[in-house]
């Protein structure tokens, strides 16, 4: 017999019971170390909307906000005359509990001719490569089914690594595809590892990521002159 009922066979009591927290509103709570129950999936968010780095970020703030320990690896992360060198999402990682952050991508933008020199960011592209290894390295090193100290560094082990904007460093070359498939190969199986970027699909990653989401442009302000908006796009 099923035990599916419709929603005029519900008393607000069973209603209640079948509600997180039994309809009480969520609070806040002290942020401590704790450990994931069910980490170690490859997320990749790519497309030619706005908005990528923002999911991954706010999935990396709500982690956090787990007490899971979190860090996030840029790439590309450049900009225009219009954005400021430093984002407000640096300034609330800053302060935020268990989530920190680095930027190994040039300022400015690969192939924009906006006076940055190409060669450089290879060599930055190449770095953050060699960096993310280093993080999973030191990932696979440690027990990520306890605790890691929020105030830690991430050569001691994270439960979430986000490498935002990889996909467009390999769109673009900076990294090879391979380069990326070789990343997932290194992550320890509890890691839960975030990828972002890039307007191209990458088909490479079929069959290897979990969760593959386009996050698609319907429409952009940026069409009609709008330029980038301290709050929003930095």
């Amino acid at each position: 017999m099923s035990d599916e009922r419709s929603s005029a066979d519900l008393t607000p009591e069973s209603t209640r019971e079948q509600t997180p927290g039994e309809g009480r509103a969520p609070a806040a709570e002290r942020i401590e170390p704790t450990a994931p129950e069910a980490f170690g999936l490859v997320q990749v968010w790519w497309g030619d909307g706005k908005g990528k780095t923002t999911a991954t970020l706010g999935m990396g703030m709500r982690a956090a906000g787990h007490g899971h320990r979190v860090h996030v690896l840029q790439f590309m992360k450049g900009g225009a005359a219009s954005v400021d060198a430093v984002r407000g999402e640096y300034n609330a990682m800053a302060v935020l509990p268990g989530m920190s952050y680095e930027n190994l991508g040039h300022y400015g933008w690969h192939g924009m001719a906006d006076g940055s020199e190409d060669a450089d960011h290879e060599a930055q592209a190449q770095a953050g490569l060699e960096r993310a290894h280093e993080l999973l390295e030191a990932a696979s090193a440690t027990d990520l089914e306890s605790p890691i100290d929020l105030d830690a560094p991430p050569e001691a082990g994270v439960h979430m690594l986000i490498l935002d904007e990889i996909l467009y460093a390999a769109d673009r070359g900076l990294v090879s595809e391979d380069d990326v498939l070789d990343l997932l190969e290194a992550k320890p199986a509890n890691l839960e590892c975030v990828l972002s970027g890039s307007h191209t699909e990458p088909s490479y990653l079929a069959g290897r990521a979990d969760l593959i989401t386009n996050v698609r442009k319907v429409a952009h302000p940026i069409d009609d002159g709008q330029r980038a908006r301290r709050g929003t796009e930095f």
